[in-house]
Formats: C-alpha cells, sequence, structure tokens
C-alpha cells in the first residue's frame, strides 16, 4: 500500500504539472502533444494504482469516482486522436462504464443519505456530470460527429475533467475545513464555467 500510494502521488503532480503546461502551450504543436500523452499516462498511473489500494478498502465511493476520473482522462485522448469520428469497440466500452458510474454515483448517494453522510451531496453532483458527459459522448458517438470542431471541444471537456478530478483529489486529502463534500465540489463549481466559455469560444 505505500509502495502504491507514493507511486500515485508521485503520478498526481505530474498530471497536474503537464496538465497546466498543455493548457498554457500551443494546440496541436508538437510540444502539446507530448505532454499530453504524458499527462494521460499519468492519469493511466493514477488508475492503476488507486484500483488495487480501493479494493483492498473496500471503498466503493472512491472506486466510482476512480472510474469517472480515468474515463474522462482516456475519452479526451480519443477525441485528440480519432479524427474520423467514428468509435471503435473500446470508445462505446468505455462510455458504457462511465454511464454505470454515474447510476452507480446515484444509488450510493441513496445510501448515504440515509446514512446521514453528506457526501450523498458529491454523489449527486459527480452522478450527474457522469452521466451528462457520458450520454452526451453516447450521441456524439452514435452521430460520429466527432470531427473538426466538435472533436476539438470534446478533447478538451474531458480532459479538463480529468484535471478538475485530480485537482479536487489534492484539495480532499487534507480539506482546510469541514464540511468536506465542498471541497470536492468547489473544483468543478469554479472550473466548469471556464470549460463552458472555452468550448463557445471554439465552436464559434
Amino acid at each position: 500500500m505505500g509502495i502504491l500510494l507514493f507511486i500515485h502521488i508521485l503520478a498526481g503532480s505530474v498530471a497536474l504539472v503537464t496538465a497546466a503546461l498543455a493548457l498554457s502551450t500551443e494546440k496541436g504543436k508538437k510540444f502539446h502533444v507530448l505532454i499530453g500523452k504524458a499527462n494521460f499516462w499519468s492519469m493511466v498511473i493514477i488508475f492503476l494504482t488507486a484500483l488495487p489500494m480501493l479494493i483492498i478498502t473496500g471503498n466503493v465511493f472512491l472506486f466510482l469516482i476512480a472510474i469517472f476520473s480515468f474515463y474522462l482522462a482516456f475519452s479526451g485522448m480519443r477525441f485528440a486522436k480519432n479524427r474520423t469520428g467514428v468509435p471503435t469497440l473500446l470508445d462505446l466500452i468505455a462510455v458504457n462504464f462511465m454511464l454505470l458510474s454515474g447510476i452507480g454515483m446515484w444509488i450510493l448517494a441513496i445510501i448515504f443519505f440515509i446514512d446521514n453522510d453528506f457526501q450523498f451531496i458529491t454523489l449527486i453532483v459527480f452522478g450527474f456530470l457522469a452521466l451528462f458527459l457520458g450520454y452526451g459522448d453516447f450521441q456524439t458517438f452514435k452521430d460520429q460527429t466527432a470531427i473538426g470542431k466538435e472533436r476539438i471541444a470534446k478533447h478538451l471537456t474531458n480532459k479538463m475533467g480529468a484535471t478538475i478530478a485530480v485537482v479536487t483529489a489534492v484539495l480532499v486529502v487534507n480539506p482546510p475545513t469541514n464540511p468536506e463534500w465542498v471541497w470536492w465540489i468547489l473544483p468543478t463549481a469554479l472550473i466548469t464555467p471556464v470549460i463552458f466559455w472555452w468550448n463557445k469560444k471554439v465552436l464559434n
């Protein structure tokens, strides 16, 4: 567990740095592509180190969040690479896992609400995002419209979503104050409007 946690934290640090560099560099250039790949593989390591730790501890809440976060990183990478708009079987499998994670979060939110655990608020919000983003991607795959500006917007939305997940993870390790659920929601509340603004700029 100690070794896994060390690698997990190290990969998280790399993910934050590479995300910042990717956002600040010219899109489509070689350096941006290389940084994007480094960011994706750091997210892969985060996911692969999180899974055994969460299975050992039996933390269903974080397990669902891990699926949600990794899907955003994976799909963001796929939208960057796939210029045809035609999804692969792997894309379809991944988006179904995203949708299932959203349903799972809402089911767990009911359980948390009954148990007076206020993390049900976090689960409602993240469950909504999982279903909203997952269904949007599913429709894009179905209609094969992820080309041109829409492909870039999808890439941006999902990669930024994955970055929000990493920022959130850093904040909630040692939340400055209670209630803890506020720190889970805060990065999403602050950065989501920026994503909407950037998408509007890309699509216009």
